[in-house]
This record gives C-alpha cells, sequence and structure tokens, in this order.
C-alpha cells in the first residue's frame, strides 16, 4: 500500500505527466469543459421550469418526477444508448450529462420559489406589479440562494459523471481511468480518480464560498433591521 501510494505521488508530481496533450493539464481543461458545457445546458433547461412552476404552481407534480426519472438513469446505459443511435461523437456524453444535471436545478429551483412567503408576492402584486414583474424582481431574487445551490449540486454531480466521456474514446480525466484499467495500471487509474475527486472537492469549496460572500452579509443585515421579509439566506 506504502508503495502504491508513493508511485501515484510520483506520477501527479511527474513534470512529464503534465505536459503534452495526453498530460494532466490538458485532460483537466478537456473535463472541465465538458462538465462546464452540460451545466450550462442543463441550466438552460432546468431554470426556466423550475422558474414556471414555482410561479404558476401549475405541473410541479409532472415536472418534478419527470427530473426524478432522468436522476435514476443510468449514465453509461444512456451514452451507450444514445452513442449506438447517433454514432461516434460528444452528443451522448453531453445528453447523459444533462440528464443528470437537470434534475437538481429543476427540484432546487422550484424549493426556492415555493419558499418565497406568499404575503411579499401579495404585496408586491397590491403595488400593482405584473406577473414576469413579480417573478423577476421579486420572487427570483428571494430564491436565489437555492437556485444557486441548484446550480452548485449540478456542478459537482456532473464533474464526478464527466469521466463516462473516455467510455466513448473522448478525452477528460476519465481517460486514465479507463487507459488504466485497460492496461491494469492500478497507479493510473487511482490518479484518475484522486484527481477527479480534488476538482469536484475544489470546486464544491468555490462555489459555496461565493454563494457565502454574495448573500449572508445581505441576511445579517436584513435580521438587524428587523425586517420580516427573509431574503438571502444561507441554504447550508
Amino acid at each position: 500500500m506504502y508503495e502504491l501510494f508513493k508511485n501515484l505521488g510520483t506520477w501527479l508530481t511527474s513534470g512529464s505527466q503534465w505536459a503534452g496533450p495526453d498530460g494532466i493539464g490538458h485532460r483537466l481543461a478537456e473535463h472541465l469543459q465538458y462538465s462546464l458545457l452540460a451545466t450550462l445546458i442543463a441550466a438552460a433547461i432546468g431554470l426556466p421550469i423550475g422558474l414556471l412552476i414555482g410561479h404558476t404552481g401549475k405541473g410541479a407534480f409532472v415536472a418534478i418526477n419527470l427530473a426524478s426519472f432522468g436522476r435514476a438513469l443510468p449514465t453509461v446505459g444512456l451514452v451507450v444508448l444514445v452513442f449506438l443511435a447517433g454514432g461516434l461523437s460528444m452528443l451522448p456524453v453531453y445528453v447523459a450529462l444533462v440528464a443528470l444535471a437537470v434534475p437538481a436545478i429543476v427540484t432546487n429551483t422550484y424549493a426556492g420559489m415555493t419558499a418565497v412567503d406568499p404575503d411579499v408576492r401579495d404585496a408586491a402584486r397590491g403595488q400593482g406589479m405584473r406577473g414576469h414583474q413579480v417573478l423577476f424582481q421579486v420572487e427570483l431574487p428571494l430564491a436565489l440562494p437555492l437556485v444557486m445551490t441548484g446550480l452548485r449540486l449540478a456542478l459537482i454531480q456532473v464533474v464526478a459523471t464527466a469521466t463516462v466521456a473516455a467510455y466513448v474514446s473522448f478525452g477528460g480525466l476519465g481517460r486514465y481511468v479507463f487507459d488504466g484499467l485497460a492496461q491494469r495500471d492500478l497507479v493510473q487509474v487511482l490518479g484518475g480518480a484522486v484527481l477527479v475527486a480534488a476538482v469536484a472537492i475544489v470546486l464544491d469549496l468555490l462555489l459555496s464560498s461565493l454563494q457565502r460572500l454574495l448573500f449572508l452579509p445581505h441576511a445579517r443585515k436584513d435580521s438587524r433591521g428587523g425586517t420580516p421579509i427573509r431574503t438571502a439566506r444561507d441554504p447550508r
């Protein structure tokens, strides 16, 4: 075991391991590209759905259950299915990653919208605000902490699962896992797994810190001012 971790340290810190198209730096850039693009696509799908059902209160049961169904789909199985239907491309990877990310975004956005105090909505309508004004000027700002939590969870899940790109011969950090398994190179497999875990943890810490930085000062200000409107509470 000691020898394994010693070899892992050498593998991770070797200068040659970080250089070139097969180096860690290049694979990391590919992994982040897949993850960020898939999360952006998922956000473009999930945010409007969550905002709509949270604002109108209609279709919540169907949307939440469909989102949960997407979460239950086996990622590798979905990649293989789309791969067989569409051929060799990044499409199967993005379809699987988006299907994984959408549920977290939809459910957290919907939860944030439903957590808005109904009296606040009524007060906004009483001031003459129209439906879209209530949504974007009142409900969304109040729901934003939970919306950001959904985006954060979705990104972390996608980063941890983007290794499937290597399953259909593309890049990313999963390349080390699949190539290591094929070559019976345990150090390479472990190195790929450690890198993926490290990227997920670092991103989670960065986004969590950003979330606290953005919302905690407002929450403290509101509590000191004695306002009954619960604005940006830290979801954690």
